[in-house]
């Protein structure tokens, strides 16, 4: 059962924070914002953009053997926590430094590609994306399909790496965006929890499987599940028409209501974010980064959590996996 909703000031997702990493006004101030997703043709069409830049978080070997022309090359691990727990926010001093080689200024149109092999994928790309607009980014779009469908579209590949001037550029994260595990845990334990919206497959949500960094098999209090596929067509590795889109999340009431997403370590969580907030236009979901990985490790108590005989048949099976 999902607790009821009691929006607190705490949770007040309409504050919009001014961007820190311009006091000045943006170059591209007043002009079309990007839609979310961009398609292969439209983006062969934009090549020649002075303002734009491509990112490829792809790994070297991929990069490497081909990519959209102009692509810089920052591969998905630099946007990521540690192993212990992948989902943790990277460092601002380490994001500054990445996009600051990468050339992006605060006027920068940033397209995020990716391979596009598979639904999990476009999480990456997803998590980039969150990431850059968490950052006072603002013109922004993913590659449609990634380059399984630039390829597919007989788009031209390049392997020449460009050459970038460095840009300074400071990055911040907007809080607004970002819950903590104190956060939850304490939106929890006064019960005015927003929908704690889990974006795992069913087996996860149910307390039947765990990734090997979690510490607990379960989810969070009070939370139900939305699993990320749920958006993804059947045919092709790519999104469902936003229309579809947008149906499925006012048939699951999630439209206009204060939500975080998570996952296991806020990859999944990512897809669930940019579907809430930048195609049906939920100006109130957040993102929790670290999730399950991180709560699992703390004393917080979890729903759906096997009994100790389960728990010993869980882990042997996953031993033998």
């Amino acid at each position: 059962m999902i607790r009821p909703l009691l929006i607190s000031l705490a949770f007040a997702f309409s504050t919009v924070l001014t961007p820190s990493v311009s006091a000045e006004p943006s170059a591209a101030e007043g002009a079309s914002k990007p839609a979310p997703l961009i398609s292969a043709t439209d983006l062969a069409n934009q090549l020649d953009q002075k303002n734009l830049r491509i990112l490829d978080i792809r790994t070297d070997k991929e990069y490497e053997a081909g990519h959209v022309p102009g692509a810089v090359h920052t591969p998905y691990g630099a946007y990521r926590g540690p192993a212990e727990n992948a989902g943790a926010l990277r460092p601002e001093a380490d994001l500054s430094a990445l996009f600051s080689k990468a050339g992006i200024s605060p006027d920068s149109y940033v397209v995020v590609t990716y391979a596009g092999a598979n639904p999990t994928d476009f999480g990456a790309a997803a998590r980039v994306y969150w990431t850059l607009k968490a950052g006072g980014l603002t013109q922004l779009s993913i590659l449609d399909g990634g380059l399984q469908a630039w390829e597919a579209e007989g788009k031209p590949l390049s392997k020449d790496t460009p050459t970038i001037t460095p840009t300074d550029f400071s990055y911040h994260y907007n809080k607004d965006m970002v819950v903590s595990t104190q956060e939850v845990a304490g939106y929890i334990k006064n019960g005015q929890a927003p929908v704690l919206l889990d974006a795992r497959p069913s087996e996860f949500f149910n307390g039947e499987k765990r990734v090997d960094a979690a510490a607990r098999y379960g989810t969070l209090p009070g939370a139900r599940e939305l699993d990320f596929n749920s958006f993804f067509r059947s045919d092709k590795p790519i999104l469902k028409d936003t229309s579809e889109i947008v149906a499925i999340v006012k048939e699951q009431g999630l439209n206009d209501k204060p939500t975080v997403s998570f996952c296991n370590t806020g990859h999944w969580a990512a897809t669930n974010w940019f579907v809430l907030s930048e195609l049906a236009g939920n100006p109130n979901v957040k993102l929790y980064p670290e999730s399950v990985v991180e709560w699992s490790r703390s004393n917080l108590p979890m729903d759906n959590q096997p009994s100790r005989f389960e728990v010993l048949k869980l882990d042997a099976k996953r031993a033998l996996n």
